[in-house]
């Protein structure tokens, strides 16, 4: 799997200011993911192209992100104990969309459900969990835009973990050498090259409470 890399501020200049957003990296076959894990867990994975081994748990709840950006903050850049092996994940794009169409919001929303009570029935059935979290500038700081993790457990974690990924690439590398360039106005900074991405069905549209784009940052 090769990545498309980009400058950092060209990223920024392409992308909504505000609101709800998947963003990463995708063609008509396949989205990028991604995930951090120790060493023992993300070699595994990247050297036999799916998720298994001695330390993979599949009773656990296993987060991805299709936001590089969010991926960093949310390991360090590959710095946090534990999250050393950044991966960039492959996934096939007719799995994404039926990951989608499988995710519960991990909050309360009137507007998607009559109760609580049914919300709460709703989620603790759920295999995919869906949760937006504020986006980050290279730095960690926060912004307006919101970007997505989905959460996967029970039989979607294991045909994701096992039949849905087409490849897997151990990016630490690349992350370390682009954690020197996250300072100043970041000139230098390269990041894979997101663009926003909107479900195939208008009714996943407005179930994961997407926003339409009408502005850029």
């Amino acid at each position: 799997m090769s990545l498309t890399w980009e400058s950092y501020r060209d990223r920024r200049d392409r992308l909504p200011r505000s609101g709800r957003h998947i963003v990463g990296q995708y063609d008509e076959e396949s989205i990028v993911v991604y995930q951090a894990y120790r060493p023992a867990i993300g070699h595994f994975a990247s050297e036999n192209g799916y998720f298994g081994g001695e330390y993979f748990k599949f009773d656990r709840m296993s987060w991805i992100k299709t936001n590089f950006l969010w991926m960093m903050y949310r390991s360090g850049w590959g710095q946090k104990p534990g999250q050393e092996v950044v991966l960039a994940i492959k996934l096939q794009r007719t799995a994404f969309e039926e990951i989608l169409s499988l995710a519960v919001p991990s909050h309360f929303i009137p507007a998607l459900y009559a109760t609580q009570a049914e919300w709460k029935q709703d989620l603790k059935g759920s295999m995919v969990r869906l949760q937006w979290d504020p986006d980050r500038l290279p730095n960690g700081e926060k912004l307006e835009r919101r970007a997505i993790q989905l959460g996967l457990r029970g039989e979607i974690l294991s045909r994701y973990a096992k039949e849905w990924i087409a490849d897997i690439k151990d990016i630490s590398n690349l992350v370390r050498e682009q954690y020197q360039n996250v300072k100043g106005d970041y000139a230098d900074l390269l990041v894979p090259r997101e663009s926003l991405y909107l479900p195939n069905s208008s009714r996943d549209l407005t179930r994961l409470n997407l926003t339409i784009a009408t502005d850029t940052i």
